[in-house]
């Protein structure tokens, strides 16, 4: 399975998530709010996705080679991570819980600490 389709699937898991193209590339939204970007070769030569983080989140994590602050949506807490290194799909699971908790309705990440 490749990258985009290993990313589909941890988004499309979570409760009411859609997928739809945002700026050219995939994103997952929940209820209009959208919590991750693909992002291949979006604004460099890289292939990742950019995500809604939680207060603190980009700032413990960016380090240039995994983690990065994403143009455009970096200023918002906003969280870049490369898929072209090798990955800990893992943690891209968490982080991408992470991203749907901080955009979804309370009542919809209740249904997620439930699973």
């Amino acid at each position: 399975m490749d990258v985009i389709e290993r990313l589909r699937a941890l988004c499309t898991a979570l409760p009411e998530v859609t997928e739809k193209v945002s700026h050219g590339e995939p994103a997952w939204f929940v209820r209009k709010r959208m919590f991750v970007m693909f992002a291949d070769r979006h604004h460099d030569d890289r292939v990742g996705f950019w995500c809604a983080a939680p207060p603190g989140a980009q700032e413990a994590l960016v380090d240039g080679e995994r983690y990065f602050r994403p143009p455009y949506v970096g200023h918002r807490g906003w969280l870049g991570v490369h898929l072209d290194v090798e990955v800990d799909w893992d943690e891209v699971g968490e982080i991408v819980e992470d991203a749907y908790r901080t955009v979804a309705p309370k009542t919809l990440g209740a249904q997620l600490a439930q699973r």
